[in-house]
C-alpha cells in the first residue's frame, strides 16, 4: 500500500473514532474558576487555596475547578473582577465598600454596582513591624525613618493612606516610603533596608513570623485620636488585639485596629457556581477550619453578614436561606 493509501487511512479510522466518541455530560465539562488572593506568604492565599481544595474535592459532581493566583491584594483583585479576568476574590472590606461606592481608589472609576458578596472570614487586624535596633514605640516614631508604604493595587496600602490622611501626614514625611509587595516587605526589614512596614494581615501570619523569628522584630501599636476618629466614622473598621506572645520576641498584647477579609465576586458570574463554591466550603467547614489557624474561630452564621458592604450574590443567597442562616 502507498503512502498516501496508508495516510488516507488513518485518516479515516481517526474520524471514525471521533465520529463515535461519545460527547461529555455535563457533569463531565469542566469549568474553571479562578480566585485572586495575595501575597503566597499572606492568609489570603491560604484562604484561596482552602476555597479551591474544598471545591476541587467534588469537581466531578459540580464540574468546577478552582485556581488560586497570587496578586497584588484587595484593590487589584476587584479590578481585576470587574475586568472580567477573575471570577473571585480576597478583599479586605474597606476595600469592598469604597469600591462599591466608588471612594477613595476607586474614585476615577466610579462605583462598581455589580460588585458582589460571598462571605467574610478572617479579621484582619493592621500590623506594624520595626526593626529592633530602631527602638520605635509608637507609630509617630516613624517620622523621618524608611518605612514600607504597601504596593499600589493593595488594600492595605489604600488602608494605610486613609490613617496618614487622618493624621495630616504624607508618604513623603518618611525618609523612604516603600512600595514593596507583603512578600517582600519582611526580608528588606531584616535586611536593614526599611525601619518598619504596614499590613493588614489575619495572625498568625508568617509574613509575621518570619522577622520577629528571624530578627527579633517588635509590633507597634496602632492607638491614637486618628485611630479613634477612623473606627468611629467607618462602620467596616474595628478595634484589635493581637495577642502577647504569638510572635517570637513579643510578650505583650498589640493594641490596634482593623478589617475582615471578605470573598467577593460579580453579578455576571452564574448563580450555580457560586452556589457550589460556598456550598464547598461550607459542607466543609469543620475542614475548612482546620487549614489555616487564623480560620479557627470562624463562625458561619457571622461570615454571612459581618463586613460585607455589596449584596451577597444570588448563588451564595440560595445556600444560606437553605441553611437558615438568613431568611
Amino acid at each position: 500500500m502507498t503512502s498516501k493509501l496508508l495516510l488516507r487511512s488513518a485518516l479515516m479510522a481517526f474520524g471514525a473514532a471521533v465520529a463515535f466518541t461519545p460527547a461529555p455530560s455535563a457533569a463531565q465539562a469542566q469549568r474553571f474558576v479562578t480566585v485572586g488572593t495575595g501575597g503566597v506568604t499572606g492568609v489570603y492565599y491560604a484562604v484561596g487555596g482552602a476555597i479551591c481544595r474544598l471545591v476541587n474535592k467534588d469537581r466531578k459532581a459540580h464540574g468546577i475547578r478552582c485556581s488560586v493566583e497570587s496578586t497584588g491584594g484587595s484593590a487589584f483583585n476587584i479590578n481585576t473582577i470587574k475586568g472580567g479576568e477573575l471570577d473571585f476574590g480576597l478583599a479586605q472590606s474597606d476595600t469592598q465598600y469604597q469600591a462599591l461606592k466608588g471612594e477613595k481608589s476607586f474614585k476615577d472609576g466610579g462605583p462598581y454596582g455589580e460588585l458582589r458578596a460571598v462571605f467574610s472570614v478572617h479579621p484582619e487586624p493592621f500590623t506594624v513591624l520595626s526593626r529592633k535596633e530602631a527602638n520605635i514605640a509608637k507609630f509617630e516614631d516613624f517620622k523621618g525613618k524608611r518605612f514600607n508604604v504597601g504596593n499600589p493595587g493593595s488594600g492595605t496600602r489604600a488602608s494605610l493612606d486613609e490613617l496618614l490622611a487622618e493624621m495630616k501626614w504624607k508618604t513623603s514625611d518618611f525618609s523612604l516610603a516603600g512600595e514593596l509587595k507583603a512578600d517582600e516587605h519582611g526580608p528588606a526589614l531584616c535586611d536593614n533596608k526599611i525601619d518598619g512596614f504596614f499590613y493588614g494581615v489575619g495572625h498568625p501570619s508568617a509574613n509575621i513570623q518570619d522577622p520577629t523569628t528571624t530578627c527579633g522584630a517588635k509590633l507597634v501599636p496602632l492607638t491614637g485620636p486618628a485611630v479613634d476618629k477612623l473606627v468611629k466614622e467607618n462602620s467596616y473598621y474595628a478595634k484589635a488585639t493581637i495577642p502577647g506572645g504569638m510572635y517570637a520576641n513579643n510578650p505583650n498584647p498589640t493594641q490596634t485596629y482593623g478589617v475582615l477579609a471578605t470573598l467577593v465576586t460579580s453579578a455576571k458570574v452564574p448563580d450555580d457556581v457560586v452556589y457550589n463554591v460556598v456550598k464547598a466550603t461550607f459542607d466543609n467547614f469543620e475542614e475548612f477550619k482546620k487549614l489555616h489557624p487564623a480560620f479557627a474561630q470562624l463562625e458561619p452564621a457571622n461570615m454571612v453578614k459581618d463586613g460585607l458592604s455589596a449584596p451577597l450574590h444570588p448563588g451564595a443567597v440560595k445556600y444560606y436561606k437553605e441553611k437558615g442562616w438568613i431568611k
